[in-house]
């Protein structure tokens, strides 16, 4: 079974191509350049570099977010678009999931951290059990790095990794000291494959997404969402003065 992977949540966009037997195919990109510039394009690349047809890939897989709104519109338009046009099955893929399984230390508590501006993160809590699966412990949030620094009133170490943990990590060094550990920069942002790894599975167990149904994760309002209620809430106030 083939699977293909989008990841468009963050700047470092990438796609991918994994089967049960491991990756055959990542293609990953941080550059300035929008995601709908360069994404159909390093599909096809990716596919003729791996010398596999589309019409061989038996599914696919898309990062939901939360992250950037427009970069989560281009990747799940994008899959959805494929989808209808092939009848292949999609799985949805939360980015905080993908990413808390990008980190393969030996600590039980793992926080990725993606920089959402305005000073402050999407994150999630994550728990390894003992059979070493990832359970989410909180849901997905915007929130101050100051805030979720207080979640953390244990004994054990926690486990970071995202651009977001970069950009606050002398607060969380100041705050956790020792008990904070850091993924390395290569693992630190959210990965094609791991996404499409997640969708093989989840495609084997029958949990597809009907893709008219396919969405984004937002855990906020967008800017132009906020802009839009600002704007009916000024022409309220106008109407009331008439």
């Amino acid at each position: 079974m083939f699977i293909l992977g989008v990841e468009t949540a963050t700047r470092v966009g990438s796609v991918a191509v994994v089967s049960e037997d491991g990756l055959i195919g990542e293609y990953t990109l941080n550059l300035s350049i929008t995601h709908s510039e360069r994404l159909l394009p390093s599909i096809d690349q990716l596919l003729k570099s791996i010398d596999i047809h589309f019409s061989n890939i038996d599914g696919l897989a898309v990062s939901l977010g939360p992250g950037s709104f427009t970069g989560l519109r281009i990747g799940i338009s994008t899959i959805k678009g494929l989808s209808l046009a092939s009848d292949k099955p999609v799985a949805g893929i939360p980015t905080l999931d993908a990413l808390a399984q990008n980190y393969p230390g030996p600590e039980n508590v793992i926080c990725p951290m993606l920089d959402a501006r305005k000073k402050e993160v999407f994150t999630a809590i994550y728990f390894r059990d003992q059979s070493k699966h990832l359970k989410k412990t909180t849901s997905y949030q915007a929130i101050s790095p100051k805030e979720l620094l207080k979640k953390f009133n244990g004994n054990e170490k926690v486990a970071f990794l995202g651009d977001g943990s970069h950009i606050y990590r002398p607060l969380i060094e100041e705050v956790l000291s020792s008990r904070a550990v850091f993924a390395p920069l290569h693992l630190s942002h959210p990965r094609a494959a791991t996404v499409a790894f997640l969708g093989l599975e989840e495609i084997k167990r029958g949990n597809k997404i009907e893709v008219t149904k396919l969405s984004p994760i937002y855990v906020r309002p967008s800017e132009a969402e906020l802009q839009g209620k600002m704007v009916e809430l000024i022409d309220e106030v106008g109407k009331g003065k008439e």
